[in-house]
């Protein structure tokens, strides 16, 4: 499988835009492994995950295919950033003690992805991958946003993002399953945090790439009436699916 890279032409936007992971997540998945050494963040993106992790972690590696999106990562003194694709890490045999994957397992070539995973983890060392779905605010506000994501943009998104709308049911994950606590992102955004984060998406990109137009333009005035005042924050929640496992 090539790379698929849905998100470098608009690296910064992606960045300043995402939502942020839950701080127990971290503290749940740093309590599974015997050590806590090395965590190995895959296709880390701009590096929320892999900043998370040095709470938890002596040191933290941090990949991704794209250059670009490395470029906007957070510099810190325990991460070691890498340009490098999920399926070919220059990581040590047995060295890792996690290995998390945050939105974007979907993307890699799952198989070579999963035989990696199995020569660097350490014999009692953790992987866990994980997506998160659509957001939700309330239905008046929902309604709009599924005219945007299911009606406007429909033929806009990469066929990966079945598996997302899959929960990831869809894709094999052969380890021994750890159970996992449900867990939800949350964030307080107003309007204008609200609707960067639409236009943050590869689908609003490519819309705007092919077609010349925001989509998201087309729902803001509907959107506006929904919100109410503009400035007024609202809990913007995502549900997470969790997919966690060790060494069968």
């Amino acid at each position: 499988m090539s790379f698929q890279d849905h998100f470098s032409g608009h690296a910064v936007q992606y960045a300043q835009a995402r939502p942020d992971y839950p701080p127990e997540l971290f503290a749940w998945l740093a309590s599974l492994p015997g050590e806590r050494e090395l965590a190995w963040d895959v296709g880390c993106g701009n590096g929320q995950a892999a900043l998370a992790l040095t709470d938890h972690f002596e040191r933290v590696i941090a990949t991704d295919a794209s250059a670009a999106q490395v470029g906007q990562a957070e510099p810190h003194r325990a991460i070691d950033y890498r340009v490098e694709p999920a399926e070919l890490p220059t990581l040590p045999l047995h060295s890792v003690d996690l290995i998390t994957i945050a939105q974007a397992l979907h993307w890699f070539d799952i198989e070579a992805f999963y035989a990696v995973a199995r020569c660097v983890l350490r014999h009692d060392g953790v992987i866990a991958a994980w997506c998160y779905g659509i957001s939700r605010v309330e239905p008046t506000i929902d309604v709009v946003f599924d005219r945007l994501y299911r009606g406007l943009l429909a033929p806009f998104w990469p066929v990966e993002r079945k598996h997302i709308e899959n929960a990831y049911a869809d894709l094999a994950f052969p380890f021994k399953t750890v159970a996992a606590p449900s867990f939800t992102l949350r964030q307080h955004w107003t309007l204008d945090q609200y609707l960067d984060y639409l236009r943050s998406w590869s689908a609003s990109q490519r819309h705007l790439r092919e077609k010349g137009i925001d989509a998201v333009d087309a729902i803001q005035p509907d959107m506006a009436r929904a919100w109410g005042d503009p400035a007024q924050t609202r809990d913007v929640l995502w549900p997470m699916t969790l997919k966690v496992g060790r060494l069968g």
